[in-house]
């Protein structure tokens, strides 16, 4: 088995672009070290660390919808839930190594694992 070193998802609401397009369906790929290190030498990091996490996502979102050029004005106009699961899928995919979850059934207590992004397809 090959190592997976890109994750596909889909956001809950979708960035909305100019044009009035959503683009909901993304890649995102791993971290490196660089990607975590690089974002700390930005001004915008540097006046305001809650940009950090603008700039880190830039770089590892590598398509969204049919935008194949991520860059920080996108990541800052995505909505919050948006975001939040961006910032959760990160550090799914980074710290834990994969897009699936464990989890159970508030109902019953079955559990089970599920594919976190909403896509079970590899790239």
């Amino acid at each position: 088995m090959a190592f997976k070193t890109e994750f596909e998802f889909t956001l809950p609401r979708g960035f909305v672009d100019k044009d009035g397009n959503v683009h909901k369906k993304g890649v995102m790929r791993l971290a490196t070290a660089k990607d975590e290190i690089s974002p700390l030498q930005d001004y915008r990091v540097q006046n305001n660390r809650a940009y950090l996490v603008i700039i880190l996502l830039s770089r590892v979102v590598t398509r969204l919808g049919d935008l194949t050029s991520i860059n920080p004005s996108i990541i800052e106009n995505l909505y919050s839930s948006d975001l939040q699961f961006l910032q959760d899928f990160y550090r799914q995919i980074n710290e834990e190594g994969t897009n699936q979850v464990n989890v159970s059934c508030p109902e019953c207590g079955h559990k089970f694992t599920m594919t976190m992004g909403g896509d079970t397809g590899e790239l």
